[in-house]
């Protein structure tokens, strides 16, 4: 049997092309509904937060601005006291269940003790308050969850397994008929009864429950997630929790779970696209020694609506150049779907995190046929210009920043940012994915028809 292509990894000296890690704030304060965030930074930190919050300013959203002025730099002024003023203030005008304090690149700098003032004012103020350093030093601006969310696995509450005479007695009330009946269900859901599954990951309600449905479906129930809609539902985290993730880019929430609640992590594929969501649900299966149930004849059934989609893109090619840290998931689901990957361009890789998903890429390379694509780490946007001059790849996912100088090199561009926003996750909203990649795909196939049109309409005249 071949063995699957290993993918080459390289890694580029570019700079670092993405929004600051502050604007996880835009998504993080509507998934968290009881929450008020506090950005503790200058003026630049609050155009920008503003800019990535866009007209949802209008709509008061729980967000609070803290600005760093000359006499805090030069220490002239009193955190914790300027701190403690913007909190009461907070909590009298939104009385939030919890605070989350944002630091910025100026907080680093003048090494500001938020993690000793907070549980000072935490205390004063009777709410708590967490402190997450989501400045501009990350790799992406979807680390800005990730820190955030670890900085929240800290107060989850410890979990206590499920007294063992009392699962006895579960059993032994619940399970009648013959013995091997009896073995077989004692096998199934001795493991569920004693463990916990807890999912991290920042999704809409909705698609969150569809994954909890899909995780249901076979017979593995989710504990909860990590951040929850309510500060007072986190789940549980302790020893007994396997916690599995639904974004590649929260390798830093999965490392505190493990290294400092000692949960276990189920190293699995990110349910993107009908491919990646089968193998996250085999795998989720697989640790909690269950057979899985369809995934297999469900993912076919989702292959067979996106028809009108996998028309357009098949044998077309892609280029990433890298901003959100979603690209080896998507560019996977891509190759699934008849596309063909030049490069993949990403900021920064946890590849022990992404290990599965990596694996997933190799025998779907294989599977479709196509070539692996070349990863680089922290891209040369200029090279990677250069390379797409070669190559002239009938689409490129890149961040905002570069989108018009590529359109005006006559390539179809996509903003990777949309993909970060838009619900992608799960088999049901796999047409969403592949709309936001053909629509740039179907706009050229439109002007070409129209300049066609023009070009009779000139000749019958």
């Amino acid at each position: 049997m071949k063995t699957p292509e290993i993918p080459t990894f390289e890694c580029e000296t570019g700079n670092y092309h993405t929004f600051c890690p502050i604007s996880c704030v835009a998504w993080l304060y509507q998934k968290i509904e009881d929450s008020s965030f506090l950005v503790v930074g200058t003026k630049t930190c609050g155009y920008s937060l503003q800019s990535a919050l866009g007209v949802m300013i209008f709509a008061e959203p729980r967000y609070a601005m803290a600005e760093s002025e000359e006499g805090d730099i030069s220490a002239q002024l009193n955190d914790q006291k300027e701190l403690e003023r913007i909190c009461l203030q907070i909590k009298s005008d939104r009385n939030p269940s919890v605070i989350i304090w944002i630091g910025t690149c100026t907080t680093e700098i003048i090494k500001m003790d938020s993690e000793g003032i907070a549980p000072k004012l935490e205390k004063q103020l009777g709410i708590p308050i967490v402190v997450a350093r989501a400045n501009g030093l990350d790799h992406a601006f979807t680390q800005g969850e990730d820190t955030v969310s670890a900085a929240t696995t800290h107060r989850c509450p410890e979990y206590y397994p499920r007294d063992t005479n009392q699962q006895e007695e579960d059993v032994t009330k619940h399970v009648v008929g013959n013995a091997a009946r009896n073995t077989k269900f004692s096998e199934k859901t001795g493991k569920l009864n004693r463990c916990s599954l807890v999912l991290f990951g920042s999704l809409p309600s909705s698609v969150a429950s569809q994954l909890n449905l899909e995780s249901k479906r076979q017979s593995v129930p989710v504990s909860g997630w990590l951040p929850s809609q309510k500060y007072n539902e986190l789940p549980a985290l302790g020893e007994g929790v396997y916690v599995c993730g639904v974004n590649p880019f929260l390798s830093r929430t999965a490392t505190t779970s493990m290294r400092r609640r000692k949960c276990q992590l189920v190293g699995a594929p990110f349910p993107i696209g009908p491919d990646g969501t089968r193998a996250w649900i085999e795998k989720i299966c697989s640790v909690f020694g269950v057979k899985s149930d369809g995934p297999e004849e469900r993912e076919s059934q989702i292959r067979k609506t996106l028809s009108d989609y996998l028309k357009i893109i098949k044998g077309k090619s892609v280029f990433f150049m890298g901003d959100n840290l979603l690209e080896i998931s998507i560019a996977r689901f891509l190759i699934r779907s008849g596309m063909v990957v030049y490069e993949i361009g990403i900021p920064y890789m946890d590849r022990r995190y992404q290990a599965a998903e990596l694996l997933l890429l190799q025998h779907t390379c294989e599977k479709m046929k196509k070539p692996m694509p070349r990863i680089v780490e922290k891209p040369d946007n200029y090279s990677q210009v250069q390379r797409m001059h070669e190559l002239q790849p009938d689409l490129a996912i890149t961040g905002m920043a570069h989108a018009n100088p590529l359109e005006a090199r006559d390539i179809d561009t996509k903003w990777s940012v949309e993909f970060t926003f838009a619900q992608i996750h799960g088999f049901v909203n796999a047409r969403d994915a592949l709309e936001l990649v053909t629509r740039p795909l179907r706009r050229r196939g439109n002007s070409i028809s129209d300049c066609c049109s023009l070009s009779k309409q000139i000749v019958n005249t």
